[in-house]
């Protein structure tokens, strides 16, 4: 089985011109992106290589600096239009705006609101047009790229997702960008990887081969990053990235600072944990800071954040730039 495994995910790199790893654990199942067309509906569009040659990114735009932003959005919370709402409101205020968005726990509710909110449809392109990719999962990950970046500056590359070992049956959400680099004549390949790890101390975990399938597909990239709720909770987990040869960035950026991202409004059964971070490879990371979530506008004080979970936003680019 793993060979006719390994020969599938062999013709599936070369056919989207993707480097991927042989192994059988990173098997990949492809999607589109999608845009919102005039015809008020999402339809799939083109990466900007389905052959083996990526398109140009647009010359005399500033790619040295690309900003992400990562955010557990809450997929059991009440109130889901209002709260989803107001966390797209909140991010299209961030300034600078973020160029690439992963979202978590998107619940089936809340992909419908994102969906439909007019703002969504005129800025950014979105991993989703429905819940079809999601097979068994009640809520999963999503990624959202900015058209006025990504469809003038920066090429987007073959999406898909790789389903991991996992007690919830999770996967990681993963694509290929392209952006300019002044030492290099072709475009650069960034990977980037979009997860929510397993829940809860369950025991055997299935966190340390979780992160051990990213980081194989960062490696193959040559340069990326991962993002997400790793949930740590687990004295094990706290060094994942570093013994996968990724580097976290919140430690680079603000060493001493606990960085929570979670537990802080003091409703969780559990101690404040910083559950959410960013694994970089082969990158500059600039910039790191987090969000907090506030209560849903027009509410007492008794009803529920926007989410339970800190966003966090970073800046970062090509290593030589």
């Amino acid at each position: 089985m793993d060979f006719f495994t390994r020969a599938q995910t062999s013709f599936l790199s070369w056919k989207h011109g993707t480097p991927l790893p042989s192994g059988a654990c990173a098997s990949p199942k492809f999607q589109s992106w999608h845009t919102f067309d005039p015809v008020q509906r999402w339809i799939a569009t083109p990466s900007d290589i389905d052959t083996n040659t990526p398109a140009d990114p647009v010359g005399g735009a500033d790619t040295s600096r690309l900003v992400l932003l990562t955010w557990n959005i809450d997929g059991t919370s009440p109130q889901t239009e209002k709260r989803v709402t107001e966390i797209i409101t909140c991010i299209i205020g961030l300034d600078p705006r973020p160029d690439i968005i992963f979202l978590q726990e998107v619940s089936k509710p809340a992909l419908q609101q994102i969906l439909k909110d007019e703002r969504v449809r005129e800025l950014w392109l979105s991993s989703e047009c429905d819940d079809t990719s999601w097979g068994d999962q009640s809520f999963a990950v999503m990624t959202l790229l900015s058209k006025a970046r990504f469809m003038t500056n920066t090429a987007i590359g073959p999406i898909w997702r790789v389903k991991f070992p996992s007690h919830f049956a999770r996967d990681a959400l993963c694509c290929d960008i392209f952006v300019a680099s002044s030492k290099e004549p072709s475009p650069t390949r960034l990977r980037l990887v979009n997860v929510h790890l397993d829940s809860l101390p369950i025991k055997p975990s299935h966190r340390p081969k979780q992160v051990s399938i990213v980081a194989s597909l960062l490696r193959v990239a040559g340069q990326g990053l991962v993002a997400g709720d790793f949930n740590p909770v687990l004295d094990e987990d706290n060094s994942l990235l570093e013994k996968n040869g990724l580097v976290d960035a919140w430690t680079v950026l603000r060493p001493g600072e606990p960085g929570l991202t979670w537990g802080l409004d003091g409703k969780q059964p559990f101690l404040p944990n910083r559950l959410d971070k960013i694994g970089i490879l082969g990158l500059r990371p600039h910039d790191i800071k987090t969000i907090e979530p506030k209560t849903i506008s027009g509410s007492f004080d008794d009803e529920p954040l926007w989410t339970d979970h800190h966003a966090l936003v970073c800046s970062f680019g090509l290593v030589d730039e």
